[in-house]
């Protein structure tokens, strides 16, 4: 030991670490230990190691649920496209041709007339440019005047407070507008209890008037009896004449009004009735409760213009201030002076006051005073009248 070297002491003090590091250390990694789920413990020695992990916490996550949608039995179209929600199946109304009827290019009816039927039928109909303008403003005011009408029968009161405007003319043309458009029956009344002149303006087929009606009221079994007592027009129009007896003419009252008025609600869907000058007598009071649209007509003078608005402001002050704003003005450009006024000024004054306004112009087929032939009238009267009708109906579905 002594005799040895500095260098060879270093090899005997470096010799037992070198012998420690030469052991092969034993290693683990988590791929070839399984894994426990539970606590990590790792102590000093040990030749595994257990993964602790806290218990998963699981959430009780509520189902979702969806807000209930309020259910509607009443059906309706417009409702069905806003996605609303009916508590019951569609019933067959709900099935109408504008529902189910593809209105696209090749399944459009044939063009009426002209250059563009031409073309339809010379190109075997395969090109169908459909009708003008002009024609499909005329079928959309057929489509209004032809409208289905909810409820029972509709009553429509054209009046005025001045005689001499015209009223029994306007009476006859709505008539006429109506009749020839509609698939259901039109009547024209004429409840003037100083003997109205409405059944002069058609064909007279019979001498019987409403006293006939009222008199034989039990006795009318069926629209075929009634119809005996009407006259009908070529539009299909029936007119029922006022009493022509100036003796019996103050006797039609509110009581034959109601007589008359039940039995003609049996069998068509407007009644029109042609009133009396003036808004005071007795039957007045039936014909406006049972009125579910009103025409107004105004002449074009200062003074008839004034005494129509002022039977407006009468119906309002006695209660039927809906129907009012739900009438229509029909005004008649034919009467005297019409020249000398603005009637621009009459048009915007009643447009303040109710739904709308229509004018009818003059023409000599009306200025006669007799029998109105309606396609013998000016093509500018008959579409003043066809609009009137149109606006009629309109107001008629419109709750008041």
């Amino acid at each position: 030991m002594w005799g040895k070297k500095p260098e060879d002491h270093a090899d005997d003090f470096l010799a037992p670490r070198a012998a420690e590091v030469e052991q092969p250390v034993r290693t683990h990694s988590l791929a070839e230990v399984a894994v426990d789920a539970g606590t990590v413990d790792v102590s000093p020695g040990t030749s595994s190691i257990e993964v602790v992990t806290e218990a998963p916490i699981v959430s009780e996550v509520e189902p979702r649920v969806e807000p209930e949608v309020a259910k509607r039995s009443n059906y309706s179209r417009r409702d069905s496209l806003r996605g609303e929600v009916f508590d019951q199946p569609e019933p067959a109304a709900m099935l109408t041709a504008d529902r189910l009827l593809d209105s696209s290019a090749r399944n459009r009816p044939a063009p009426e007339s002209g250059f563009r039927r031409f073309i339809y039928f010379a190109s075997l109909k395969t090109i169908n440019p459909g009708d003008s303008l002009k024609v499909r403003e005329r079928k959309a005011l057929d489509a209004r005047i032809s409208a289905n009408l909810e409820g029972g029968a509709k009553f429509v009161p054209v009046l005025t407070r001045k005689g001499g405007v015209g009223k029994t003319t306007v009476s006859t043309l709505l008539g006429m507008a109506l009749a020839l458009s509609r698939e259901d029956r039109v009547i024209a009344i004429d409840a003037n209890p100083d003997r109205g002149t409405l059944a002069e303006r058609v064909s007279k087929s019979t001498r019987f008037t409403v006293r006939d009606v009222v008199n034989r009221a039990a006795a009318i079994d069926g629209f075929t009896d009634f119809s005996t007592m009407v006259s009908r027009d070529v539009t299909r129009l029936d007119v029922l004449a006022s009493d022509s007896d100036p003796m019996l003419s103050e006797a039609f009252d509110e009581g034959d009004y109601n007589v008359v008025a039940d039995m003609a609600a049996r069998y068509y869907s407007i009644v029109l009735t042609d009133c009396g000058t003036g808004i005071v007598h007795s039957v007045m009071r039936p014909t406006l409760q049972r009125a579910s649209g009103l025409v107004i007509v105004s002449g074009g003078s200062v003074d008839e213009a004034r005494l129509a608005s002022e039977t407006l402001t009468w119906l309002e002050a006695n209660g039927y201030g809906d129907l009012v704003r739900n009438s229509i003005v029909a005004l008649n450009t034919a009467t005297q002076a019409t020249e000398l006024v603005k009637l621009d000024e009459i048009e915007q004054h009643f447009r303040t006051r109710v739904r709308d306004v229509v004018r009818i112009p003059y023409d000599p087929a009306l200025a006669a005073g007799s029998i109105i032939k309606f396609k013998d009238l000016k093509r500018g009267t008959q579409e003043a009248a066809r609009e009137l009708a149109a606006l009629v109906v309109d107001g008629l579905n419109d709750p008041i």
